[in-house]
């Protein structure tokens, strides 16, 4: 299996994984100045089963952790549950 790739677009308020150069999904949020706001995570399902979801949200959260102030609002069902999986994430949540 090939590596996933993620990147953050904000021009889109969005980060997107890539395998093989294909867009494989997306997680979309939206920023406020306090928080930022997961809405929506996407795996095209071509992509499904290969780890995409799970690589989105660890790149994402990292990020946020490492460059943002902001605390994470969890609205989308996956990050929520996959912050829930991983309780090292939970200090980001507010």
């Amino acid at each position: 299996m090939a590596d996933v790739t993620v990147t953050h677009n904000p021009d889109q308020e969005r980060y997107e994984a890539h395998l093989d150069g294909t867009l494989a999904g997306f997680a979309e949020y939206t920023l406020s100045p306090t928080h930022i706001t997961f809405s929506h995570t996407e795996v095209f399902p071509e992509f499904e089963g290969r780890g995409i979801g799970g690589a989105l949200a660890r790149y994402a959260l990292d990020d946020v952790r490492a460059s943002d102030p902001r605390k994470v609002r969890p609205r989308c069902p996956f990050i929520k549950a996959w912050i829930e999986k991983h309780p090292e994430y939970q200090d980001l949540l507010g």
